[in-house]
């Protein structure tokens, strides 16, 4: 029955641009499937975008999201063909060759030859390789937003790292909990404070031996408030060393200033620029641009005009107002045409705000960040030598993230996205300001 029916329903799970059985099958708003990929690389250099086969035109790109249902049955009728069901190389030319491996952190599948260069850079050594899948979607943690993580036990199964134990129902993979270094900090400094009034509890009882019960009262009485004052005024100078270091190390980075203007050649064509280069925001229509290879043709972002390969750089940008931006450095050798992926190991050091009031820092992984109090402006300082990126509240004078230890090899370019202007809730723009 299968075998029957396979050559007539073959045709209509077949993307019309590449001939092949549907690879994550996207719907148009005029009813048409294409694979995702083969899509989006339709649109990059169009200035409207359109429907391939009925070359119905868009305002504006549609937000193209996996069609689960049909993607499916696309996948029942690959496990009753399995001929249909090979992965093939996402960056092949016409002739396109079986892959090899899929990378997670690339989130790309790969043949022998373009593999090779996971095998020889060191930086994409550390990437993670597993035997060639389709559904890469089925691959990213949805509450966290990340490319899962190889599980040592084997060479496919994957976890998110950031999740709990609970929450890995989602994900069909074994769960691992991983503490961030900051609570790791606050249990060793409790397991200390501990060990150090255990101490002083045994020392109390041995003077207790040789006193009266009133008298070893009062020494006990006193020990612990000893003990108590004393732990009191280390936490108020640790509070008031942060507060200090926190002035004194905006003040320091405030020093490395640079003038920092927007390069209307990498600007999305939804983005609309000042004339004088220092505001950016979303138009929420596609503007009548060059073409011009170092355009970013598919993310709502810009990079400035200078860019750093030494030294120590600060900028700041005001944000108030805004329920969505992005700021931060990206590397000159950035991949401006297809989706990105902001980690650093792509080449981008973020931090972002969405929904309003949820800050993260897009490390590896991505960091939640607390704000008990929103930042009207944001400083970002780049330390080349150091490999150091750094956030600051200009505002309130506090620190919000660092990336450390970053090894830099290239060119980096201050990154700015506006977000999505949503129905005039985010139509400020990201402005930037001179430093005082």
């Amino acid at each position: 029955m299968a075998s029957s029916s396979g050559p007539a329903l073959n045709e209509e799970l077949q993307c019309s641009i590449c001939l092949e059985v549907f690879t994550d099958p996207v719907t148009t708003p005029c009813g048409h499937s294409f694979c995702r990929t083969c899509l989006s690389k339709s649109w990059p250099n169009t200035r409207t975008c359109f429907c391939p086969l009925c070359k119905e035109k868009f305002s504006r790109r549609p937000d193209l999201k996996i069609n689960t249902t049909f993607r499916e049955v696309v996948q029942h009728f690959k496990k009753l063909n399995p001929g249909e069901s090979e992965v093939f190389c996402d960056f092949c030319g016409e002739r396109k060759q079986k892959a090899v491996k899929t990378c997670l952190t690339c989130q790309s599948s790969y043949c022998e030859t373009h593999l090779e260069p996971h095998h020889r850079v060191p930086r994409l050594k550390k990437h993670k390789l597993i035997n060639p899948v389709e559904n890469l979607e089925d691959y990213i943690c949805q509450k966290h937003e990340r490319p899962l993580e190889l599980f040592c036990r084997d060479d496919q199964t994957c976890v998110c790292l950031s999740c709990t134990e609970g929450e890995h129902r989602t994900h069909n993979t074994v769960p691992i909990e991983e503490e961030s270094r900051e609570k790791k900090m606050i249990q060793d400094r409790i397991k200390k404070i501990q060990e150090i009034t255990r101490s002083e509890q045994r020392k109390t009882r041995r003077a207790s031996m040789d006193c009266s019960t009133t008298f070893s009262r009062t020494v006990h009485f006193s020990n612990w408030m000893i003990i108590g004052l004393g732990v009191l005024l280390v936490a108020v100078l640790i509070i008031l060393a942060k507060q200090y270091t926190m002035r004194e190390g905006l003040k320091f980075v405030q020093k490395f200033a640079v003038d920092v203007t927007l390069d209307p050649d990498t600007a999305n064509p939804f983005l609309i620029l000042s004339d004088d280069g220092k505001q950016v925001s979303d138009g929420d229509v596609w503007q009548n641009v060059p073409e011009n290879p170092k355009r970013f043709d598919t993310f709502l972002c810009v990079l400035a005009k200078q860019g750093f390969s030494s030294g120590r750089f600060y900028y700041e940008v005001q944000v108030n107002g805004k329920t969505q931006w992005a700021l931060g450095v990206a590397r000159e050798s950035i991949n401006r045409k297809e989706v990105i992926t902001l980690s650093p190991e792509d080449g981008y050091w973020t931090v972002i705000l969405k929904n309003e009031n949820h800050y993260k820092a897009y490390d590896s992984p991505s960091v939640s960040l607390s704000q008990r109090v929103k930042p009207e402006k944001v400083g970002v300082f780049v330390d080349y030598e150091e490999g150091l990126v750094s956030f600051y509240d200009v505002e309130s004078r506090s620190h919000i993230y660092s990336f450390t230890g970053q090894t830099f090899t290239e060119k980096l370019y201050p990154y700015f996205s506006p977000g999505l202007n949503d129905e005039g809730k985010n139509s400020n723009p990201l402005i930037i300001t001179p430093v005082r």
